[in-house]
């Protein structure tokens, strides 16, 4: 009986989430356009899924996700194998990020758009090599800042240093790659930190701070999305001054 209430709960908290995005669209529906939209079963039809979505996605995540993250990396913390905790978490990173599907997603467009440009051939081989060369680029990026964001947990380097050298060296590559990659790489650091990275790689920073001794789990805990944004950026452009 909890398990329902919990899951009408999550149901609720979705419906109320969605609600500023309904009130706009039909504020400017209604005031603006003056005008009923199209389609409207559809569109209602549509947001109960939307609904249903959000909340067996959130649900799942407590039931599911967040708990064998932390349980991993706890177990593995204490283990006190940091070899076998570095592949643990280069291999979250990049498995996660090879699986999300924004990703996919703007890989393949920009793989459509660089055809059309003349930046590679227009067949369907070609497409899919530079999207998959867009996704495996912005997947190892995203497991070595994993990784590295796990080692700032144990050593307990401050995070305020490496983020700022980030950005720089972010500034000096966007002067020397090539335009038509910049706007994908800074997009790339957007869409990998999407619906399966980060909830698995919050769960192991958190997990890995309250199992380390002299860590704060608020304070060293978090932390590492930012590492997940920032890499791609970097290697997207230098992937684009190497292949474009």
């Amino acid at each position: 009986m909890s398990a329902v209430i919990k899951l009408l709960t999550a149901m609720l908290n979705s419906f109320k989430d969605l609600i500023p995005i309904i009130l706009v669209v039909g504020f400017f529906e209604i005031f603006i356009l003056q005008q009923a939209p199209e389609n409207l079963g559809s569109i209602l039809v549509g947001l109960v899924f939307i609904v249903l979505g959000l909340t067996f996605f959130v649900f799942g995540l407590e039931m599911g996700l967040f708990p064998i993250g932390e349980s991993l990396a706890e177990a593995l913390a204490r283990k006190g194998s940091v070899f076998w905790l570095v592949i643990f978490s280069f291999s979250l990173g990049f498995g996660t990020t090879l699986a999300e599907p924004a990703l996919t997603a703007v890989a393949n467009e920009a793989a459509k758009v660089a055809a059309e440009s003349g930046a590679i051939k227009d067949n369907q081989e070609s497409l899919d090599e530079y999207a998959m060369g867009l996704r495996l680029t912005v997947a190892i990026s995203v497991g070595l800042a994993i990784l590295l964001g796990v080692m700032r947990i144990l050593k307990g380097w401050p995070i305020h240093y490496i983020i700022i050298g980030g950005y720089i060296l972010v500034m000096t590559l966007t002067a020397f790659a090539p335009p038509s990659i910049i706007g994908i790489a800074y997009d790339s650091g957007g869409v990998t930190t999407s619906t399966i990275t980060v909830p698995l790689v919050t769960a192991l920073g958190v997990g890995l701070a309250t199992v380390i001794k002299g860590r704060n789990p608020m304070l060293d805990g978090f932390g590492l999305i930012a590492f997940a944004s920032l890499t791609p950026m970097i290697f997207v452009m230098i992937y684009g001054m190497i292949f474009l």
